[in-house]
């Protein structure tokens, strides 16, 4: 029995130390493989970088505002009696826009011309009869002060006769109308929107490390993607006393023609600043960048050797500095040297080191000057 069980314990450990030394060298095979494992090359685009010289300008984002704008609205209550203007249309300085019914008021101004006119003529007796010894000053006095209350009546009927001819307070373009004929108008309810445009305002921030160049008389070029070839020159007219403390910003108003009406208020525009003398940058497209945190970098290929000391086309990380846009391209004025092949795509996929295949057949836009199908 025991000759059984040491034959049967000795068959299990000859068996298991078959498996285990079967599973060793898989393992070893494993790890054999992997240390010869080369990742297959990524499929990039590339561009020669070159120097070139750009001019020193600060871009930003600014809006259109109007230099005059308001909502014409009613002085005092009553009905539409005429309307002036339709929507859309420009206007000039004191053009009547609405009449309000002054039919009662008018009826008012008649019979308080007519009191006046009495008081006056009470007024012109009570002076002869002053002058005869006839009434006493006290009853001269009260003759003349009625003709005066009267006079100040007839005036104020008349002013607010005027109130109610709504004009235009300056030259400008009218919005949508908001009122239709013979509605009833309560006091301050809108009737019109009018924006002066011509000339008009753009207001921007710019950073604080750049507020000294900010003077006033300073040139600014306007544009707007959806006018594509039309830059609008500018001045700069005032500027803001205080920086934002939130954004350390500095707000900056230009002033600029606006011929034709082609920028409206609150329009997005792009704003290009001169800050000084040009510059020399290497251009990159802007899909070249990998932005991150720590430092913006961007891949340069170049001859690498594996661990074997085979050659390959391989990828180092290159840390630039970016400073500026145009168009597609970014500015990159330390890090890449003239002649350097840089990645301009797919750098998302890549690893300091990691093997590349050069395609370019299909390469990302690089122009100063872009002109999408659709703006």
């Amino acid at each position: 029995m025991a000759k059984r069980l040491i034959i049967t314990l000795v068959a299990l450990a000859a068996i298991l130390g078959g498996l285990g030394f079967v599973k060793f060298r898989q393992v070893e095979v494993a790890i054999a493989q992997g240390a010869s494992f080369q990742m297959p090359p990524t499929a990039v685009t590339t561009v020669v970088v070159q120097r070139e010289t750009w001019p020193s300008t600060l871009t930003v984002i600014g809006t259109a505002a109007a230099v005059e704008g308001v909502t014409v609205s009613a002085d005092l209550p009553g009905t539409i009696d005429k309307i002036h203007f339709e929507s859309g249309q420009s206007v000039h300085e004191g053009d009547i826009l609405v009449e309000l019914d002054t039919r009662q008021e008018r009826a008012q101004l008649a019979n308080l011309e007519a009191q006046r006119d009495l008081a006056g003529i009470n007024y012109g007796r009570a002076q002869e009869l002053v002058k005869a010894g006839v009434i006493s000053h006290s009853d001269y006095d009260n003759a003349n002060a009625q003709q005066k209350a009267t006079e100040a009546q007839v005036g104020d009927i008349k002013a607010a006769i005027a109130r109610k001819t709504i004009h235009a307070p300056f030259t400008g373009l009218l919005g949508i109308r908001q009122v239709s004929l013979g509605q009833y108008l309560a006091a301050g309810q809108a009737i019109v929107s009018l924006q002066s445009v011509d000339p008009i305002y753009v207001n921007f921030g710019v950073p604080q490390q750049n507020a000294t160049s900010m003077k006033p008389g300073r040139v600014v070029r306007v544009s707007n993607s959806d006018l594509p070839g039309i830059a609008l020159p500018g001045k700069i007219t005032a500027l803001d006393s205080v920086i934002n403390e939130q954004t350390r910003n500095i707000q900056v108003q230009a002033t600029l023609a606006n011929k034709g009406n082609k920028l409206r208020p609150g329009m997005f525009v792009q704003v290009e600043l001169p800050l000084g003398q040009p510059r020399q940058v290497v251009p990159l497209p802007a899909s070249a960048i990998n932005y991150a945190p720590y430092g913006d970098s961007v891949f340069i290929v170049s001859e690498m050797k594996d661990a074997k000391g085979n050659t390959y086309h391989g990828v180092r990380q290159q840390v630039v500095k970016v400073e500026g846009s145009r168009g597609d391209q970014v500015a990159i004025t330390s890090g890449l040297n003239p002649g350097d092949e840089v990645v301009s795509s797919g750098v998302f996929k890549l690893r300091n080191g990691a093997p590349v295949q050069v395609n370019n057949a299909v390469k990302p836009e690089n122009n100063q000057s872009p002109k999408p199908e659709n703006s």
